[in-house]
């Protein structure tokens, strides 16, 4: 399963709780270099969406849906999208000190912040749509362009930038994320513990959290009540 920093604990309630109430501050700082990209002719589940299957019984990642930001020869990096953690966006403000401006343009984040997986929990992910009437998620100073979609940054300025009421409108907040080393995911799904699709953003940021197992695995035209463990991959 995908690489940790601690060992399970015993339940996914439990691993969502540690990340916010570990998170008196979360650290949104410069990601590392990534390793070479993939050939072109491997399997790159970048802008991907992994749907557990119903024969994990992994305690964290059992009945989860995790979007791919990166695939490369180092392996992977994902964020879980269906598992809240108590910590409020409001809440996430304050603790990082930011300070919504009152304009006609401040929206105000709602939801919860999620769990995005047992690696870093103390760090915060930032998934976003990049802004067509603003400039791109380039400019933040620790971005990654998944697609022409999606974003992935991990400083904070995209978030001050929320707080003045410039920033992305479309976004979702993780606590820790999802880490494989290379050829772990691949043997996961070769071993029927993931079914894979093509991305849809509207389910990253518009979908109820509550509705994202179902809506991703629509996307593979398949009644999550019917899903069996021995269905395979796509």
């Amino acid at each position: 399963m995908a690489k940790q920093d601690k060992p399970h604990p015993s339940s996914p309630s439990a691993s969502a709780d540690t990340a916010a109430q570990g998170a008196d501050a979360p650290d949104f700082s410069a990601a590392p270099a990534k390793p070479a990209a993939l050939p072109p002719d491997a399997l790159n589940l970048t802008d991907h969406f992994l749907i557990a299957m119903p024969n994990m019984l992994d305690p964290i990642f059992g009945g989860t849906v995790v979007y791919i930001c990166e695939h490369h020869t180092g392996g992977a990096l994902g964020m879980i999208i269906n598992r809240p953690t108590d910590m409020t966006m409001d809440v996430l403000f304050e603790r990082l000190d930011l300070e919504l401006e009152i304009s006609p343009h401040t929206r105000l984040p709602a939801g919860p912040v999620m769990f995005g997986g047992p690696v870093q929990v103390e760090r915060g992910f930032v998934l976003h749509a990049p802004e067509p009437d603003h400039a791109t998620h380039a400019a933040y100073s620790s971005s990654l362009a998944v697609s022409g979609e999606v974003a992935l940054t991990t400083s904070r300025d995209v978030l001050e930038a929320v707080a003045e009421g410039r920033g992305p409108r479309r976004l979702l907040v993780t606590l820790g994320c999802a880490g494989w080393s290379a050829g772990q995911l691949e043997d996961e799904i070769l071993r029927n513990g993931w079914l894979t699709v093509k991305s849809d953003p509207s389910i990253l940021f518009d979908t109820p959290i509550e509705a994202r197992f179902a809506a991703a695995m629509h996307l593979l035209g398949i009644d999550p009540n019917r899903l069996t463990g021995d269905v395979g991959h796509a």
